[in-house]
């Protein structure tokens, strides 16, 4: 269980917001443009070290990420390349985001112990590593035993409530320990949950696929 489900939750409260793109005639490409241009912003913000305000850019990001699907529902927009399109946008915004924490020069494993700068960058590539690969494996099934099936746009598996942590708290946790000054925990957390949340999938599917 993951925080995923609450997603239709989170949109309807984001729906006027919707409301207004369609008014003003965005598509939802274009939504997912901005959710990326605001993902590089919170990257470079947080390079910078403005971590409040990159956590900020952040939470624009994930808006974005939120609103697009309810702009292609509203308007009859949905494409295969718009679904493809919002799925690389969101793996660029996280690696980038965790990128930016990483040449932040943020010291990481050295709170805690006092170890080589590379001990920070090597936590930080296994906080993308778990984003990434976390979310991978789910196209991984699709393709390869040719699950298709869409409900408002999206593909609707069980692999969605597989997982106790996803991109939803993967973002969160950078948004909180962002704003709280507390960056460097919500890596560590990121970079240990999301690869344990991977091998959850794995295991899985293990059990139910042939």
């Amino acid at each position: 269980m993951n925080i995923t489900a609450l997603r239709p939750r989170f949109i309807q409260y984001l729906e006027p917001v919707a409301d207004l793109f369609v008014r003003i005639g965005i598509t939802p490409n274009q939504i997912s443009l901005l959710a990326l241009a605001a993902g590089v912003l919170c990257a470079v913000l947080f390079y910078q070290g403005a971590f409040a305000w990159g956590s900020l850019a952040l939470l624009l990001s994930a808006i974005f990420d939120l609103i697009d699907g309810s702009v292609a529902r509203k308007t009859g927009a949905h494409t295969d390349f718009g679904a493809v399109f919002d799925w690389i946008v969101d793996k660029y915004v996280d690696a980038l985001v965790l990128l930016g924490v990483g040449l932040s020069g943020t010291a990481i494993v050295s709170r805690i112990y006092p170890l080589p700068p590379i001990a920070d960058y090597a936590v930080v590539g296994f906080a993308i590593i778990g984003s990434i690969m976390n979310t991978f494996i789910k196209p991984v099934v699709y393709a390869e035993i040719g699950y298709r099936e869409k409900v408002g746009g999206k593909i609707d598996d069980p692999l969605e409530g597989v997982g106790f942590f996803g991109r939803p708290e993967t973002l969160l946790f950078l948004i909180l320990g962002g704003v709280a000054g507390y960056i460097w925990v919500s890596v560590i957390i990121i970079a240990v949950c999301t690869n344990l949340s991977a091998v959850q999938r794995i295991i899985y599917l293990y059990k139910k696929l042939p």
